[in-house]
């Protein structure tokens, strides 16, 4: 299955084992966002993915997702440039990421529970 729950994300957040990636502009990102999220906004998302390792490490601080990866979760604010930025990884052959359907706006009606 290609979605997260809020419960799979709270729990892979906890264990820090997770590659989050905020596919949001980055004035949305800098106005509120998951912890541990990185911001790649998603028109720059396929070439961002294609840097080598050591130049995505330089450029977004984390280090670059594998293509064997099942930790790399993908989210925006509702869902849908979450959906297209996984079919742009599975494209490049990160056949296991994920997508957190929620979004941000879930997130953040969720931890207000």
């Amino acid at each position: 299955m290609d979605v997260v729950t809020y419960s799979q994300l709270k729990n892979m957040l906890s264990k820090h084992d997770i590659q989050l990636f905020d596919v949001r502009n980055p004035d949305e990102y800098q106005a509120g966002n998951i912890p541990q999220a990185v911001n790649i906004p998603l028109d720059t998302l396929k070439d961002s993915l294609k840097l080598d390792p050591e130049l995505f490490e330089q450029k977004f601080k984390v280090r670059a997702p594998g293509k064997d990866d099942d930790n790399i979760v993908f989210h925006c604010r509702s869902g849908n440039r979450s959906f297209t930025a996984l079919s742009i990884a599975h494209q490049q052959g990160f056949s296991r990421a994920r997508h957190y359907k929620g979004g941000y706006s879930d997130w953040v009606k969720q931890q207000g529970k």
